[in-house]
């Protein structure tokens, strides 16, 4: 769905990237979260990805061992998006994404 809205958008240049960033998310939401599960991608002078859940349990970036089996999605989403973050509501919180879409930034 996440690359159909890219398509539509005229933003195929991202759409591996934006893939694999909602992949994360709504995999976090599902694991860690509560339903109802929402996404939304917003596009304004950058792609904002949000995934939210009903779950006020907040998602930690770490650094996975070799050995370990998870614990790896927030550590690509910092390292894919040019910015990242949480925020609450009182039924629920959304963990969001941001990439950079101006073809004149890097």
């Amino acid at each position: 769905m996440a690359t159909a809205r890219l398509t539509e958008w005229g933003l195929e240049r991202v759409a591996d990237t934006t893939a694999l960033i909602v992949s994360e998310l709504v995999t976090n939401a599902i694991r860690h979260g509560a339903a109802p599960i929402t996404l939304r991608l917003i596009r304004h002078r950058v792609l904002v990805c949000e995934v939210t859940d009903a779950s006020d349990t907040v998602p930690r970036l770490r650094h996975a061992r070799v050995t370990d089996e998870c614990g790896r999605g927030l550590f690509l989403v910092s390292q894919l998006s040019s910015r990242r973050g949480t925020r609450h509501s009182p039924a629920a919180k959304t963990v969001w994404a941001e990439q950079e879409i101006d073809a004149t930034r890097s």
